[in-house]
């Protein structure tokens, strides 16, 4: 199991943690002194009040939940974000309405989550040409519905 070492900001009132015990990831919640109101189509940095240090080889990965994302159109801007092992300033979350209805983030609300990913380097092999394979280059839908 890796180790995440938090330093805690002073507007941070809620430490991450896993909703349940089979969750892959832990809830961040908004460090917000106030609420932040996103108009549809409007985005939005928001803090979290924490920074963080990884154990070498591994990535925090912020994702959307999926509560806000189909409940009320709250999604990343990004979709994923990474959090690099070197990265040591606040972690914030950058959120965006796709909704066409106002959306109010209030403070210490579960904003999105953060999974904790091992972190593989690759080598990089400049090749003539790559093996073919059945599907080749068929992409986007090419495989069916």
């Amino acid at each position: 199991m890796t180790v995440l070492k938090i330093e805690r900001l002073k507007h941070n009132r809620q430490l991450p943690n896993y909703a349940t015990a089979g969750a892959s990831g832990m809830d961040l919640f908004a460090a917000v002194s106030e609420p932040v109101i996103l108009k549809p189509l409007q985005r939005a940095l928001i803090p979290t009040g924490l920074k963080i240090e990884l154990e070498h080889g591994y990535e925090a990965q912020i994702r959307p939940r999926s509560g806000l994302s189909i409940k009320h159109g709250i999604t990343l801007i990004n979709c994923v974000g990474t959090i690099d092992e070197d990265y040591r300033g606040e972690v914030c979350v950058p959120v965006v309405n796709i909704s066409d209805e106002v959306y109010t983030i209030m403070p210490d609300d579960r904003i999105a989550q953060m999974v904790i990913a091992r972190v593989e380097h690759a080598n990089i092999e400049v090749m003539e040409t790559l093996t073919e394979t059945e599907r080749g280059s068929g992409g986007f839908g090419s495989t069916g519905k």
